[in-house]
């Protein structure tokens, strides 16, 4: 019988299986699994797609065991060859869905028994963006010039109501720390955990991970109401998926309430323009306590 896994887990993201059999540069097969363009092949030796997923703890994760930081690391589940509907459950899972799963190993690779999702936080990467929010510039000089390689910040609407966490990360020449953000390696789970125990609740969120064109950092922005102008606004900046211009054309007769594409100069955000946003203190009580940080894999 084969051996399985329960639990719930974060959906972070869906790729293409890296083609981990090509060693000739002596890339250890893991490190080629887990980030595919440190130097393996990614073409895929037969085209599968994968899920990365991320186990989730059942409590707090005391950040002095000794395995803390390996309780984020990511596994990988086949994402097709399924049927009826575990197909269709499969097929509809996105990056960011929380999902309570049983996976079934056979030699050595993980396929999904059942999946069901319970909680349906988004996660969206954008790669070499351009026009990147003030909010995010500015703290990064604010950082760079203290000499620190990372730093958050709370955003606020100009009601000063908070809106969102904004994690900003280095990418110095030679790494790729987007590339870490988005296999697992560099885990986003504590971040999103901090917010929700800041907030006091388990809601969706909306977790944009963008890496400026013209800046060398990347930030993780953890939106704290993904159905909010905000949410919408860093979609349509960021051609992310539908935004404010969906949700008004959604709101004509006709309107289909598809995906838009809106300039990154366009002022339709309302309270929670980007160029607008207010920069709070440092996350209020996100960073408060002995909470397992993430920053440490940097």
């Amino acid at each position: 019988m084969d051996p399985t896994t329960s639990g719930r887990f974060r959906v972070h993201d869906r790729r293409q299986r890296p083609d981990i059999d090509d060693g000739a540069d002596g890339t250890d097969a893991a490190d080629a699994a887990a980030t595919p363009n440190d130097g393996a092949d990614v073409t895929g030796a037969d085209d599968t797609e994968e899920f990365v997923l991320v186990e989730l703890a059942d409590g707090q994760i005391d950040p002095t065991e000794s395995d803390a930081e390996d309780r984020f690391d990511p596994l990988y589940a086949t994402a097709e060859g399924y049927e009826g509907d575990l197909a269709d459950a499969v097929d509809a899972l996105q990056p960011g869905f929380v999902v309570e799963a049983t996976l079934v190993w056979t030699d050595g690779a993980a396929r999904f028994r059942e999946v069901e999702v319970v909680r349906e936080t988004r996660f969206r990467f954008a790669d070499r963006v351009e026009g990147m929010f003030e909010a995010a510039v500015d703290t990064w000089r604010q950082i760079r010039a203290e000499g620190e390689p990372v730093g958050s910040i709370t955003t606020r609407s100009n009601d000063g109501d908070p809106n969102g966490a904004l994690y900003l990360f280095a990418d110095a020449p030679g790494s790729d720390t987007f590339e870490e953000v988005r296999t697992g390696r560099l885990p986003i789970e504590p971040l999103v955990a901090r917010v929700n125990e800041s907030r006091d609740d388990d809601d969706p969120r909306e977790v944009f991970v963008l890496r400026p064109a013209e800046h060398e950092f990347v930030a993780v922005y953890v939106v704290f109401d993904p159905d909010g102008v905000l949410a919408q606004t860093v979609r349509d900046t960021y051609d992310l998926g539908p935004g404010l211009a969906a949700g008004l054309d959604a709101s004509y007769p006709g309107g289909d309430g598809g995906d838009s594409v809106v300039s990154d100069t366009s002022n339709d955000s309302g309270d929670d323009d980007l160029d607008d946003l207010d920069d709070g203190d440092d996350l209020d009580d996100l960073d408060d306590g002995d909470d397992f940080d993430a920053l440490d894999r940097l």
